[in-house]
């Protein structure tokens, strides 16, 4: 089983979110994982600086989302933000979007790969993805899965 370290962040949905119908405008809840994905990256040291520090660059390549309910202007949303150990050169996130009564919104899954700043990709994780993946999670001996370190 991969681990499953996650963080959630409140959003307000705000009057420049809804479209014309007075819902949210199917392209902010790609916005809406955006930050959440950042507020895990700054909480965790994986964000998009720490990696532009290091010399790399990390682009989105797969966007993956499922809408499930409606949201208005004024709602109150949970985004919850799952990140998924792999053994590749790519970072997965897993999204969960909830209103104020605890409703599924929406979910979705990003893939980001990782390139050099003249953006060749990275063919071996980077020090930065091994160090926090040491850190924060830890591969059992057994069978080689890693389990996530209590926070």
């Amino acid at each position: 089983m991969r681990p499953a370290l996650s963080i959630e962040k409140d959003i307000e949905v705000g009057f420049s979110d809804v479209d014309a119908m007075q819902i949210v405008w199917h392209g902010n809840y790609v916005r809406y994982f955006e930050i959440a994905r950042e507020h895990f990256g700054n909480k965790y040291g994986i964000g998009y600086m720490d990696f532009f520090h290091k010399g790399f660059l990390t682009p989105l390549v797969d966007l993956q989302i499922s809408y499930k309910k409606m949201v208005a202007y004024g709602e109150h949303l949970r985004v919850n933000v799952r990140y998924e150990q792999n053994d590749t050169v790519k970072i997965v996130f897993h999204y969960k979007i909830y209103n104020q009564d605890e409703e599924l919104v929406c979910t979705g899954k990003t893939t980001q790969v990782i390139t050099t700043m003249e953006k060749r990709l990275v063919l071996k994780n980077p020090d930065l993805k091994e160090a926090f993946e040491r850190k924060w999670l830890t591969k059992t001996e057994k069978n080689g899965n890693y389990i996530q370190h209590h926070i």
